[in-house]
């Protein structure tokens, strides 16, 4: 059986049309990934979108929120997919349109814009929930194929994954219940792709717009892709490309071997 490499990116572009503005066509162009999944695109109008924008050699996949300009996911593809679907399970309104699954031949992608916990953490039972239902659909689908799972998870696992540890203790994005679950994820079968080839280094996919974080590189690392382990002999690489500008995120990337 003849493979191939598949390259793939995830990026919260923090509002598709802005990130067009901010050179998105380009960047797309230069890197020509064969699969993107897009966080935080902010639009509900999708035939307007398709008007809009013109992504040349991709087949669209749209999953705005009833909300609008608020979350919302997207795929952009190359490949056609067997089929795809909204949500974390049939009839999952899924209203803030944070999960968007397209089905390969030798995968499950699943584009996920986890939910922040917000300052206060007023949020943090809701996304415990989410975390919960998250995996067990995961696993679910493992069982017939196994799962490419890349976004924004809103989390830094490890103290190695932010800037300033000891002064985000107990914050949004670095609570033990948060990081607790993001390492249930990898505990139960799935594998952290840019730690699996780079060890440890830091190197961080957002940054606050306040007090200039992204000059001085005060950040988090909290966008990943996350592969089951029967795909990880098959990842060949796992990139954060934060020369990007364009978002308060960085595009992060994985290059996986697939069967042709």
């Amino acid at each position: 059986m003849v493979k191939k490499n598949l390259k793939i990116y995830s990026w919260n572009v923090n509002g598709i049309r802005a990130a067009v503005k901010n050179g998105f066509t380009d960047w797309l162009a230069e890197t020509a990934p064969d699969l993107v999944a897009l966080q935080e695109i902010k639009i509900d109008d999708i035939s307007r979108a398709k008007e809009q924008f013109d992504f040349k050699g991709y087949n669209e996949y749209w999953h705005p929120a009833q909300r609008p300009g608020y979350s919302g996911t997207a795929v952009l593809s190359r490949i056609e997919p067997l089929s795809f679907a909204h949500g974390l399970s049939e009839g999952d309104p899924d209203e803030e349109g944070r999960v968007l699954t397209l089905e390969f031949a030798d995968f499950y992608l699943i584009n996920t814009y986890f939910p922040n916990t917000k300052p206060d953490l007023s949020r943090l039972d809701y996304k415990a929930d989410f975390n919960k239902r998250w995996l067990a659909y995961v696993k679910k689908l493992e069982q017939r194929k196994p799962v490419v799972a890349g976004g924004d998870f809103n989390v830094a696992r490890e103290e190695i994954d932010l800037a300033r540890p000891k002064e985000n203790e107990n914050h949004a994005g670095f609570t033990p219940l948060e990081r607790a679950w993001a390492n249930k994820f990898l505990a139960q079968g799935l594998v952290d792709t840019y730690r699996l080839i780079h060890k440890g280094d830091i190197k961080y996919s957002w940054w606050s717009y306040r007090f200039h974080a992204r000059a001085k590189n005060i950040g988090w690392r909290i966008d990943y892709w996350l592969v089951s382990a029967k795909l990880a002999g098959r990842v060949k690489e796992a990139l954060i490309d934060d020369t990007m500008l364009g978002s308060d995120h960085a595009p992060v990337g994985l290059v996986l071997a697939v069967k042709d």
